[in-house]
């Protein structure tokens, strides 16, 4: 559930027949924001700022809190802090992760496949693949870990121009195999962040997955680094938001006509 703009008290005693059923189902309607039951064109006339959407009441708070369990038992004290804005995103310089607003409504997935024809982490598996990876590059920024010439040794320059579009090798055994289209091969920044997602994820099995893969290299190297980091308080700490989705006043239709447009 997502805040609410008004709501109706009911009330009713179980009768037998059914009707209380339907006057809770009314009730959890009336509940739901007023945008919530506009058609798409209307939907669409809506700014982001006023959807008064929230991590904890859409439930993506129990996501995070998975997230932060898993960075415990890998002896991590670092936690990235997680905002609401209107895409997937890590912030350079901020050690924090912005999920898309979509993910916080039922009716807001509806919208986001009619134009993107996908819901991008729209499913619990997908949504902890991504949260890992962001993770990756906000870790990296914790603790500077691009600077170190270590880093740049095992997979190359951050300074990198990043590509409009990349031509990936699929046989490429140099690589993770994590997000889509073969993501880590894009640019250094992201095969770290992927290469942590895989290390980071419970029961991956790393060492057997990719063993004789020039890429367990990698896998070695990450692990060797998130061991030496254990027990550790980030050097960067700050709790910034970038572009939350409080501050948006975009409408969804601008939203959408520039994704689309991209």
């Amino acid at each position: 559930a997502v805040t609410a703009c008004s709501e109706v008290e009911l009330s009713c005693a179980p009768d037998g027949d059914g009707r209380s059923d339907d006057v809770k189902s009314r009730r959890r309607r009336l509940r739901e924001p007023a945008w919530t039951r506009l058609d798409d064109e209307a939907l669409l006339d809506m700014r982001l700022c006023d959807l008064r959407l929230s991590l904890a009441r859409s439930g993506l708070d129990q996501a995070v809190q998975r997230l932060y369990e898993e960075l415990r038992l890998k002896g991590i004290l670092f936690r990235p802090h997680v905002w609401l804005s209107e895409e997937w995103f890590s912030p350079d310089g901020i050690p924090g992760i912005a999920m898309p607003f979509y993910l916080a409504h039922p009716r807001l997935q509806r919208l986001e496949r009619r134009f993107m024809h996908e819901v991008e982490g729209g499913n619990d598996k997908w949504l902890m693949r991504i949260l890992r990876h962001e993770t990756g590059h906000a870790i990296d920024t914790a603790f500077g870990l691009r600077r170190r010439k270590t880093w740049r040794d095992t997979f190359g320059k951050a300074s990198r121009r990043y590509p409009s579009r990349y031509s990936p090798r699929p046989a490429s055994r140099r690589f993770v195999l994590h997000l889509g289209h073969w993501y880590a091969q894009s640019h250094p920044d992201e095969d770290f962040a992927e290469t942590f997602a895989v290390w980071l994820t419970p029961g991956a099995f790393w060492q057997e997955r990719y063993d004789g893969w020039p890429a367990v290299k990698k896998l070695e190297y990450v692990d060797g680094v998130m061991r030496s980091l254990s027990g550790k308080r980030a050097l960067v700490d700050a709790p910034t938001e970038i572009e939350p989705l409080s501050s948006v006043r975009k409408t969804l239709r601008q939203h959408y006509r520039r994704k689309r447009r991209h």
